[in-house]
């Protein structure tokens, strides 16, 4: 398996390879073709950022971030095209462009590294301190 994650950092083709996972090459090949659109209007929705980048190829997801409290975006959201060709056309030709009254900052989206699955530990409030005096 280690292996596999230096051919896959060395950009190594793996393409040959019947022993690769097919989850590897999913999530590599997101990687590339997902992209990070920040400066986003708080009026952008899902709909809007779709409509946008669906000039440069076909978007299988448009996603704007929201805040769960306020409920409200957070100005960034994430698009992810079908191919590589695509992303990129996107990246050169939408960063510093105008989208719903705001210059918006695309690149390509970084992978989550560390990421914690599952629900945050509650801890509850702290012991009290015993004095000894």
């Amino acid at each position: 398996m280690a292996a596999l994650i230096r051919n896959l950092r060395s950009g190594n083709s793996l393409s040959n390879c019947s022993l690769v996972p097919p989850h590897l090459l999913t999530s590599c090949r997101g990687i590339v073709s997902k992209l990070f659109v920040g400066g986003l209007s708080f009026y952008t929705t899902d709909k809007i950022l779709a409509e946008s980048f669906s000039q440069f190829g076909q978007v299988v997801e448009a996603k704007v971030v929201m805040d769960r409290v306020s409920d409200r975006s957070k100005g960034f959201g994430f698009v992810t095209f079908a191919s590589e060709d695509e992303a990129c056309r996107a990246v050169t030709e939408m960063n510093g462009k105008t989208l719903n009254g705001r210059i918006v900052f695309v690149d390509y989206a970084k992978p989550r590294l560390g990421e914690k699955l599952g629900m945050p530990i509650a801890r509850g409030p702290p012991e009290p301190k015993v004095d000894d005096n």
